[in-house]
């Protein structure tokens, strides 16, 4: 059976350290700073980037997409997203 939004986030969040969580909800600023951490994509911990910059460095890290511009990546992740990010985590 394929995996759901929520297994893949849950997935994730357990790769990179981060604790599953039983709502649906998408990544705090944290769990997306551990991801970045993950990839090897540098973000300053003491001033955190904004959601949208550090999703597009996550998939720009990965192959994803083209450049790290936060305008590509305005929007949660999305399923094939998702799938992309825990396969690259899973190659480390």
């Amino acid at each position: 059976m394929a995996q759901t939004v929520d297994d893949l986030r849950n997935e994730i969040r357990q790769a990179v350290g981060r604790y599953e969580r039983i709502e649906s909800t998408a990544f705090t600023k944290e769990a997306l700073a551990a991801i970045c951490d993950a990839v090897d994509y540098d973000v300053d911990t003491d001033d955190r980037p904004s959601k949208p910059q550090m999703r597009a460095g996550i998939l720009w890290k990965i192959g994803v997409i083209d450049e790290d511009d936060p305008a590509s990546a305005e929007r949660p992740f999305r399923k094939a997203e998702l799938e992309a990010i825990a396969a690259a985590l899973e190659d480390e």
